[in-house]
């Protein structure tokens, strides 16, 4: 049996055009999961990250004592934040958060852990490399806000 040319054509031109409406639904939803479940995955990450940025903010901001022990622990207690955030945040991640959020929180996490690891091998604030991640864990965080509004 043959096949004409211009049905064959047709044939393909039809099954590309399905193939991409599918692919297009694909990536406008988070394949697999509800959006009940979409929007408790956001909520839940978005409240994680509100706490991890009120705790780092917190911790990284004290004022130490004048007294070396406690000069140590003020700095300890930054570190922990940072590193114990970005862990929290990795750890409050659901399959189901939207891939956008999800993305800008890995980002933000990732930022944190580094930020953390210099700074507990005694890296400042002050040093390039340093700086070049406090303006990246700055921007990050403004992505995640921006996007749990």
């Amino acid at each position: 049996m043959r096949v004409s040319p211009a049905l064959a054509l047709a044939v393909a031109l039809l099954s590309t055009g399905v193939s991409a409406v599918a692919l297009i639904r694909t990536l406008d939803h988070e394949p697999g999961y509800t959006d009940a479940q979409r929007s408790a995955a956001t909520a839940t990450i978005c409240t994680a990250f509100d706490t991890v940025r009120t705790g780092v903010a917190t911790n990284t901001n004290v004022t130490a004592p004048g007294d070396v022990s406690g000069s140590l622990a003020a700095a300890a207690n930054a570190r922990l934040a940072l590193s114990d955030g970005g862990l929290y945040l990795l750890a409050r991640l659901d399959p189901a958060t939207p891939s956008d959020l999800a993305d800008a929180v890995r980002t933000f996490a990732d930022a944190l852990l580094d930020i953390g690891a210099a700074a507990t091998a005694g890296t400042p604030n002050t040093d390039p490399a340093q700086a070049k991640r406090l303006e990246a864990a700055e921007s990050a965080s403004a992505a995640v806000s921006n996007r749990c509004r």
